[in-house]
């Protein structure tokens, strides 16, 4: 018996774990993503793809592990491919930013040569 109850709470911790991965807005429901980057790891080129919510007039931009803005791309379309070939090996940061400078999505990805 207990091993049973061993293996459910463990099952059910995972089940958490995985949700508590997501940011959770002020009202707590989990905030989608509203650009995806694939693939990851990247080698030649990169893809952007918005999963909804495109607004032309949003700006991108890609900065390296020290901080230092490598890319910047302005009225990006919906699905936008950044060629690798001047990056380096390393992990770089994406900020998707509005009209007025705000970030309203970032993350990261990887660049393996």
């Amino acid at each position: 018996m207990n091993k049973i109850v061993y293996i459910l709470i463990l099952l059910i911790g995972l089940n958490f774990t995985s949700f508590a991965q997501t940011k959770p807005s002020a009202q707590g429901d989990p905030i989608a993503k509203l650009i995806k980057p694939y693939p990851i790891p990247a080698t030649t080129a990169i893809n952007f793809e918005f999963q909804y919510g495109y607004d032309k007039s949003f700006s991108l931009e890609i900065y390296n592990f020290m901080g230092k803005k490598v890319n910047e791309f302005n009225k990006i379309p919906p699905i936008m491919t950044v060629s690798l070939e001047d990056f380096y090996r390393g992990i770089y940061v994406y900020q998707l930013r509005d009209k007025g400078g705000k970030i309203i999505d970032s993350g990261k990805f990887q660049v393996v040569k």
